[in-house]
């Protein structure tokens, strides 16, 4: 796991990572709802399509849009096991722990936090 200023210097200089924004209906949606709904559908995405050592889909199991929280996962590499490992320096092959759950959420919630009104 990384410190937060180091891995977002390092996001920053991806063109991949760094096109990703929030606007028009996620936009609406993460402002409607707010951080702590948004933290718990992380949390669900989490647990659920990273969580197991080998996600089904893996590579593919989390979508471009439609949710704030997916798109904030593409922009911060912790969208499969793939880029965790090369983002974030967490292992394939286990199952993610608690304190790498919460470690994912704090990274999603850091990037988020710049769309609060």
């Amino acid at each position: 796991m990384r410190d937060m200023d180091d891995l977002f210097a390092a996001l920053s200089k991806s063109k991949f990572r760094s096109r990703f924004s929030l606007s028009g209906r996620e936009l609406a949606y993460f402002r409607g709802k707010g951080p702590e709904v948004m933290k718990s559908h992380a949390r669900d995405f989490v647990r659920q399509r990273l969580g197991p050592a080998y996600p089904a889909g893996d590579g593919r199991q989390t979508p471009l849009k439609n949710h704030p929280v997916f798109i904030a996962q593409h922009a911060t590499g912790t969208c499969c096991r793939k880029c965790l490992e090369k983002w974030h320096h967490i292992p394939q092959g286990q199952p993610l722990d608690d304190e790498q759950i919460e470690y994912i959420l704090e990274v999603i919630m850091h990037w988020l936090a710049h769309y609060e009104d």
